[in-house]
């Protein structure tokens, strides 16, 4: 019986898996998107796996989350999956890849992948994705921590958010330092050598010189 914060471990997993250089969490959708969008996620999880990295994901066998889970194990690569328990079964949790954290709650679910992961990948997703994703922005810009985040989509997808993005910055909405720290990437590989790069380290939104008397 599955408890929270139990961990289901792959009859499969090769006992002696190095730790790999980096731990790359990767927001995407439960649901199926687009050939080109399974074949992105195919493409980043085969990276992550070649680049001796850890894949760090929503826990779903299912959607992009399972392609993209499927193609790192299917290139060696570890893979540990973080799933809330009212989830486990409507996003059918991945028993396959190397670990598998049930945690209480979506809460819980994205402070654990965001403790995990040194950098972050947005692969084409809804709601989730983008709550997921604007947290880590969030939490960059208020120096909590200090990791990069790449929007990847191959198909334009995320260039409407882009340019909300770029509208929020000429409004002065979002400081110039901080838009820097959304970044985009087209080729998989691309996208996970900047998510391993070290963290972009911007100055935190309330500075002196960002208080008015």
């Amino acid at each position: 019986m599955l408890t929270s914060d139990s961990v289901l471990s792959s009859s499969s997993r090769v006992a002696a898996v190095s730790s790999p250089s980096r731990s790359i969490t990767v927001f995407c959708a439960s649901s199926d998107g687009t050939e080109l969008q399974r074949s992105l996620a195919a493409d980043v999880g085969a990276a992550i796996a070649a680049a001796g990295h850890r894949l760090v994901y929503g826990g779903g066998g299912v959607g992009l989350m399972g392609v993209v889970a499927d193609a790192a194990l299917a290139g060696g690569g570890e893979v540990i999956g973080v799933i809330p328990e009212q989830l486990f079964d409507r996003e059918v949790g991945h028993r396959g890849v190397t670990e598998l954290e049930v945690v209480p709650d979506m809460h819980a679910r994205k402070a654990r992948m965001a403790t995990l992961g040194d950098g972050f990948i947005v692969l084409p997703g809804g709601f989730g994705t983008l709550e997921e994703a604007f947290e880590i922005l969030t939490w960059n810009q208020l120096a909590l921590i200090d990791a990069v985040v790449v929007f990847c989509a191959n198909d334009g997808y995320w260039q409407p958010l882009i340019d909300l993005v770029d509208r929020a910055c000429a409004d002065g909405l979002v400081r110039e330092r901080h838009r820097a720290m959304v970044r985009t990437a087209e080729d998989p590989a691309v996208a996970v050598d900047m998510a391993a790069a070290p963290g972009p380290a911007v100055a935190p939104k309330w500075t002196d010189t960002d208080r008015r008397s």
